[in-house]
C-alpha cells in the first residue's frame, strides 16, 4: 500500500515521504492516526505544494541550528561520583543528568535528544551524541571522575594539593 506521510515517522519516514507499506499498518495504524494519506492525484499535487515550502524552511532551520551545533561541540562536561572497586561508580551517569548539566550552561535540550544506549556506569572520558535536528548531531564530552572523599582531603598535605 502506498502513502503519503503528513508527519515523520520512525523507521518508516520523513513528512511529505511517498512510501510503500504493509496494508494492515497503513489501514490499521497510519491513516487513523492522520499520519499518513493515501495516494491520490489530488494528494500528490498537494503534497507537492507542501514539499515546496517545506524544503525551503528546512533549510533555514538547518542554518539556523548549525550554529548551536558548534556551540555543543565545544561543551565539556564533568560529573564525580562516588566510586567503588575497579572504577565502578555508584549509582551512574544519566541522559537526565546531561540535560541538566547543559541547562545549567544554557542549552535547552530535551533529555530524548541525547544519545546515550545506557547510562554511564564507570569513570572515564566519553562523547556523548545530543540529536539537534533530525541527522544532524553535536558531540559533547562528558568526563565521569572519582569523587574525593573529605576524609582523602583532609589526609593530603597542603605539598600534596
Amino acid at each position: 500500500m502506498k502513502v503519503i506521510l503528513k508527519q515523520d515517522v520512525e523507521t518508516v519516514g520523513r513528512k511529505g515521504e511517498l512510501v510503500n507499506v504493509a496494508p494492515g499498518f497503513g489501514r490499521n495504524y497510519l491513516l487513523p492516526r492522520k499520519l499518513a494519506l493515501e495516494v491520490t492525484a489530488s494528494n500528490l499535487k498537494m503534497i507537492e505544494i507542501e514539499q515546496a515550502a517545506l524544503k525551503k524552511k528546512a533549510e533555514e532551520e538547518r542554518k539556523s541550528f548549525q550554529a548551536a551545533i558548534q556551540k555543543l561541540n565545544q561543551v565539556s562536561l564533568s560529573f564525580s561520583r562516588k566510586t567503588g572497586e575497579k572504577d565502578h561508580i555508584f549509582g551512574s551517569v544519566t541522559a537526565a543528568d546531561i540535560k541538566d548539566a547543559l541547562a545549567l550552561q544554557g542549552f535547552d535540550i530535551d533529555k530524548k535528544r541525547i544519545v546515550l544506549p545506557e547510562p554511564l556506569k564507570r569513570l572515564g572520558d566519553y562523547t556523548v551524541a545530543v540529536k539537534v535536528y533530525h541527522d544532524d548531531k553535536a558531540e559533547i564530552k562528558v568526563a565521569v571522575v572519582a569523587e574525593e572523599s573529605p576524609a582523602e582531603a583532609a589526609t593530603e598535605t597542603p605539598a600534596e594539593r
